[in-house]
């Protein structure tokens, strides 16, 4: 009977473990094939498990390089998980560019020593070998035996200051010298100055590397930013004398800049501004049948004028727009532009490049759909046919752009369009134009979020819009602030021009404050849409957004006859506070606090002085009623340990940012909130 042919038994050969174990490494992506995320001036946790044979001890550090493997910051990485031998660390790169970094594990001779010396003397056992132990042991560090600290190169000698080694030469004498009690010649091997030359100097033995990860570090905007979102065909808008409505442009909407600076935003964000086709336009509220007075939804892109190149010609030219760029930015905002890759029935591309979209077995071309919503104006693109015609294109619309002064791209539903594409596509740009961001707006399933931002995105709409309970919201910032953090950016927004949640049509002014406060302080980049400082909030029947919505229609705003909500003054208040609170600007060091209420969220947001770009510790306490019509009242606990002040009296100082008042805090506080009056505390943790 023949023998059955069968698998081999053994895998090919597996890659060496290395002498001491390093494990599980955080953080990175697919394996470390793509690079994790961080901004400039940024401290990020490095996490790995590390550990050993024996009972020798060992050290663990994080190093992290520049594309040139020129080290750049160095950093002791300790046990956070006791009996677990997880350890951590942060690290921080001070300006843009591809950085790596990796683990050094070491044996530490010194630490090994010392801790069997101190047990084995104290014992009365091999009293005369542990001091001899010692002895060899400091010569050889004297020698320059073992690696330099940091490592300079493989063949590098151990290095010491002149001070350093003063001392350890005495140290080793008095080790050395018999005619003393064993208990005062090893004090001297112990001594405070001794621990702090081998804290300083680590004497590193048998040191291992794990294999280099890598970590895109952004500029900061790529983090941090306050976003305001506009329509520019409805600043300026006005009736003529028949009536009929003309349409704002760019120059109308220049001297809304120095209201919307004031506010303290710094991202100005335009919806599209291309031409608008005329076939199946839109008309008010999507409704099927436009008018012809109707001006379509500028997502309906391309007409004869042109097509995502091209500007339509209701809002100017292209000196129009580069005089509203440069407006922009002389009051320090930055202009973002939607990138909504779809096409009107009339894009130039539909009878240029037919083969881009979906044919239906009628011959019609595929319309966009999100049942129940048709979009029966906006042909998808089709990127598995002519995949490199449609690349090429999309970049060079994108490169024109830039060529005019834009830095940001709001892209419309990404999560629509091949992941490839946009890896590519976003490595590319990153390469001539590292400068230029890209947000993805995608409302879709945690999944493809996460591996949007995984494969190039810089920032990331959220779930925040629908996070609304207490303890949903202190989940959320957890998740967004330390669980993917190293794969998406999160960007707040209480509302869109797509999105006007029930909450927020019956919460009223008050309502809109507690959103605006939440998303200011939850995430680094927040971002609202012109009208929300008027309290917007009448829902278009059956759907989850503005009635007579802006994407249909002009919709010239009176702000000034908003002042009285008093939420302008709310969100400059929010933004002046994320200006001079570093603890406000990080994704990282959130901390959900204990209330007593369940309708008072609290959490912390702080930066040790340890991890800050300045050497200043920074902390903020939010204290939010979720409640808009009740008083709530409640008590808070404050973790001290995190505030970065001196707390040895029990309490410390707290100023509210939102009205300037001073408090005594400690430990357990209590709160009172009256949404008619305040809706929140936004409190700066004081230095004494």
């Amino acid at each position: 009977m023949a023998t059955k042919t069968t698998a081999p038994w053994v895998f090919p050969e597996p890659t060496p473990i290395s002498r001491i174990p390093v494990t599980e490494v955080f953080p990175q992506i697919e394996d470390g094939s793509w690079p994790a995320k961080a901004v400039e001036g940024e401290a990020f946790p490095v996490r790995a498990t590390v550990f050993r044979e024996g009972h020798d001890a060992f050290g663990v550090h994080a190093v992290l390089t520049n594309s040139a493997g020129e080290e750049k910051d160095r950093r002791k990485m300790v046990d956070i998980a006791p009996g677990l031998d997880r350890y951590e660390t942060f690290l921080r790169a001070d300006e843009p560019g591809a950085y790596y970094f990796h683990i050094e594990a070491f044996s530490d001779p010194y630490a090994t020593w010392v801790h069997d010396a101190s047990v084995k003397i104290a014992a009365g056992v091999d009293v005369d070998l542990m001091l001899a132990e010692g002895v060899a042991l400091f010569d050889r560090v004297l020698a320059g035996e073992v690696k330099p600290y940091p490592p300079k190169s493989e063949s590098a000698k151990y290095q010491l200051s002149a001070s350093a080694r003063e001392h350890l030469v005495q140290t080793r004498k008095q080790l050395a010298d018999d005619s003393l009690a064993p208990q005062e010649r090893l004090s001297a091997g112990l001594s405070g100055a001794t621990r702090k030359v081998f804290s300083d100097y680590p004497f590193m033995d048998l040191v291992t590397k794990s294999r280099r990860f890598p970590v895109q570090v952004d500029r900061s905007r790529a983090l941090t930013g306050n976003w305001y979102e506009v329509f520019p065909r409805s600043f300026g808008a006005h009736r003529d004398e028949q009536g009929a409505w003309v349409s704002g442009n760019f120059r109308g909407l220049i001297p809304a800049l120095d209201r919307i600076e004031q506010m303290g935003f710094d991202v100005l964000y335009l919806t599209p501004v291309h031409p608008i086709g005329t076939t199946f336009r839109k008309g008010k509220n999507n409704s099927l049948e436009a008018s012809a007075t109707d001006p379509g939804s500028p997502y309906g892109i391309g007409s004869p004028e042109g097509g995502h190149d091209a500007i339509h010609p209701d809002l100017g030219t292209f000196d129009d727009f580069d005089a509203l760029v440069a407006a922009a930015k002389a009051h320090g905002m930055e202009v973002a532009l939607d990138l909504a890759l779809q096409c009107s029935p009339d894009h130039p591309w539909v009878k240029e490049h037919p083969q881009w979209f979906s044919q239906r077995v009628d011959g019609t071309i595929a319309y966009a759909e999100n049942p129940p919503k048709k979009y029966q104006d906006i042909y998808p693109l089709n990127f598995d046919q002519d995949p490199e015609g449609i690349y090429q294109a999309i970049l060079a619309v994108i490169l024109k752009w830039i060529e005019h002064g834009v830095t940001i791209f709001r892209v419309d539903n990404p999560h629509t369009k091949p992941l490839i594409f946009w890896q590519r596509l976003l490595r590319e740009v990153r390469q001539s134009h590292p400068e230029v961001l890209f947000l993805a707006e995608a409302f879709t399933r945690p999944a493809m979020m996460r591996t949007l931002g995984a494969v190039g995105f810089h920032q990331s709409y959220t779930y925040f819009a629908w996070r609304t309970g207490k303890q949903e919201i202190l989940d959320y910032f957890w998740e967004v602030s330390h669980e993917t953090d190293h794969l998406m950016r999160p960007s707040f927004w209480p509302t869109t021009h797509d999105i006007l949640t029930p909450q927020m049509t019956a919460g009223g002014r008050n309502m809109f404050a507690i959103r605006a406060v939440l998303a200011a302080t939850g995430a680094p980049t927040w971002g609202i849409y012109s009208g929300y400082e008027l309290v917007e909030s009448e829902p278009r029947p059956g759907f989850e957004e503005q009635n007579d919505n802006e994407k249909y229609e002009y919709r010239p705003r009176d702000f000034a006859a908003g002042d009285h909500f008093g939420i302008a003054d709310l969100l400059t208040k929010l933004n002046q506070a994320k200006a001079e609170h570093a603890a406000l600007r990080q994704l990282r060091g959130f901390v959900a606090l204990p209330s007593t209420s369940d309708d008072l969220v609290a959490f912390l947001k702080y930066v040790p002085a340890t991890l800050s770009a300045d050497g200043q510790s920074d902390a903020v306490i939010v204290v939010v009623n979720l409640d808009p019509q009740n008083v709530k009242e409640g008590m808070v606990g404050v973790d001290l340990s995190k505030l970065g002040v001196d707390t040895s009296q029990g309490t410390y100082q707290v100023r509210d940012l939102l009205d300037g008042h001073e408090y005594t805090w400690g430990s357990e506080n209590y709160v009172r909130l009256d949404p008619n009056e305040r809706v929140a505390h936004v409190f700066s943790v004081l230095p004494k």
